[in-house]
């Protein structure tokens, strides 16, 4: 099929990595439709009170591509969603597949409906499927009326907060039987996910289902994710830790878990209730879970042998009480560009897990590069710039010549701009990061957005937001501000105003700390490691604060 969507993608590469067999010539439809012809009646997902079988799963995606033909949506046209995870929002990737739609995941919990409107109208979605009351500010904001306004969207789908059976349930025009058949081009881009790294606007990350079923097809087999195994991820389908979990899952012909788990409900009982062998999530996720265990006097976590642990560093004390606890645990690193490529591999020893990320899943080569001169590589053991190629990196960003050429060197390796080092085997050990990122329990949060609406307070001269260290979630956001003389400090009229700029809650500050100065480098810029050293040394004391919506307070 030929692509409408400019990308890196030429026939050379695709013959190139087909001949090494990196890629095959299956969609993920195509891997969906397999797994009905092996075990159509085997449980393929399941979410709170429904259960699909692998037959039934591709009953409901054939119905809803079905549906979305008939509604005009063709080949290359994106359609994306705004759920919580449920059942809903696998169908959507799987109907898309099938057909040759792009699929935009991104949305998720942290984003407000301005965010979601700026993102529809950025890649001129056709469809949106949405459920009324998620996100950021979806008690104070008009969806629906953002939603009207937007030039490309002809389509949307509003799911009930109470999932119905069968899925779409009432959604649909009608029974059609004009759907063509399947697509069968796997190398075509088909996934569109916004980042929320350390760039002001979010970047498209554009991905085919090959590049995406790379790394999937590599822990499967590692991992033995396979028929009879439980998948359970605590990391949301809107990310692509989530993502790479359910595809895993999909690859090895296993059972996948939607974390739907009510507030205050125990993660625990429901890993048990449903017998998950392979847990995915962040660190405060195993953390959470490892506390909650000790709680209640657990020495065993059910039937859990596998647990990836990604997103964020994770203290060598995690690994150690998940391996008292019969689990082995799985030390992983990744991005959307590059999928989860990099990971420990079952039989790894402690120092090994702890210490490193991993080894490149096949299909997939890291090296370490000079941060002054990003085509020179690093000797082994030094630390530089985290480079990559091959059959899992992203086909570039959307729309963005500029930033798809800067993030590769001239030799062709993408620059994650994480510093590490190799070791002899390969192993990677990350030891920082090129740019300023703030990482809540995986969550990616950036600190100049959070600077740059808060500069505009007419009461702030100078802020800085800067990572402070916590025992949960790894890092929490600090905004450091000097006010202007004269002007009375006011931390909560500051959170004010960053949401009345669209900041989300989920990015919030969680300390504030007030300056007479901050200090400035040479150049003019703010010189965040002074900073980051008087916080750590007690010089300065941070103050605890809490945004609270006026919605809350009512």
């Amino acid at each position: 099929m030929k692509s409408r969507i400019l990308s890196l993608l030429t026939p050379e590469t695709v013959a190139h990595f087909h001949r090494r067999g990196d890629w095959e010539d299956r969609t993920i439809y195509r891997v969906l439709r397999d797994q009905v012809e092996y075990g159509p009646d085997a449980c393929a997902i399941r979410d709170r009170g429904r259960s699909l079988t692998y037959a039934q799963l591709q009953a409901a995606a054939d119905a809803l591509a079905d549906d979305l033909y008939a509604r005009g949506v063709r080949p290359f046209q994106r359609v994306a969603y705004w759920l919580p995870d449920c059942v809903e929002s696998v169908i959507i990737v799987l109907a898309c597949s099938r057909n040759g739609y792009v699929v935009c995941p991104s949305p998720h919990r942290n984003h407000t409906v301005a965010d979601i409107s700026a993102l529809l109208e950025r890649m001129q979605a056709v469809a949106f499927v949405y459920q009324e009351g998620f996100g950021s500010d979806a008690a104070i904001a008009n969806l629906e009326a953002e939603l009207f306004g937007l030039s490309s969207l002809s389509h949307v789908y509003q799911i009930e907060p109470v999932k119905t059976n069968p899925p779409f349930a009432g959604a649909f025009l009608g029974h059609h039987r004009n759907c063509p058949l399947p697509i069968e081009d796997p190398d075509r881009v088909s996934y569109l996910a916004f980042t929320s790294g350390s760039t002001g606007q979010p970047k498209g990350v554009m991905h085919s289902d090959n590049t995406q079923l790379v790394t999937a097809r590599g822990i499967s087999r590692d991992w033995k994710i396979e028929s009879g195994s439980v998948v359970y991820s605590m990391s949301p389908l809107s990310h692509n830790l989530g993502m790479g979990a359910f595809l895993t899952s999909l690859y090895g012909g296993a059972t996948f878990v939607v974390h739907d788990r009510l507030r205050g409900e125990s993660t625990i009982d429901q890993i048990l209730e449903v017998e998950a062998s392979y847990v995915v999530g962040v660190p405060t996720h195993a953390l959470d879970l490892l506390n909650e265990m000790d709680a209640r006097g657990m020495g065993r976590l059910g039937k859990v042998r596998g647990f990836r642990i990604s997103g964020a560093a994770a203290p060598r004390e995690v690994f150690e009480r998940l391996i008292a606890a019969g689990v082995n645990p799985q030390s992983g690193y990744g991005m959307t560009e590059t999928n989860g490529h990099q990971y420990t591999r079952p039989g790894d020893d402690l120092d090994l897990i702890s210490g490193s990320c991993g080894r490149a899943v096949p299909g997939y080569v890291v090296s370490v590069f000079d941060p002054d001169d990003p085509d020179r590589v690093m000797p082994q053991g030094e630390v530089g710039i985290v480079g990559g190629k091959g059959a899992c990196l992203m086909l570039g960003y959307y729309d963005d010549q500029i930033g798809t050429e800067n993030c590769f060197n001239s030799d062709g390796w993408f620059l994650t701009g994480d510093l590490g080092v190799l070791d002899a085997d390969g192993y990677l050990s990350l030891t920082g990061r090129v740019k300023e990122v703030i990482v809540r329990g995986g969550h990616n949060i950036n600190p100049e957005r959070i600077e740059a609406l808060a500069m505009r307070d007419a009461a702030i001269e100078r802020a800085v937001a800067l990572p402070v260290p916590d025992d949960r979630l790894g890092e929490c956001v600090c905004l450091a501000v000097m006010f202007r003389a004269g002007a009375v400090p006011d931390f909560d009229a500051v959170l004010e105003h960053l949401a009345s700029l669209g900041l989300s809650r989920y990015d919030m500050p969680e300390f504030m700390l007030a300056l007479n100065d901050v200090p400035l480098m040479n150049n003019g810029k703010i010189q965040r490691s002074d900073i980051m050293d008087w916080i750590q040394d007690g010089s300065v004391l941070p103050v605890t604060v809490r945004y609270t919506s006026l919605k809350e307070v009512d």
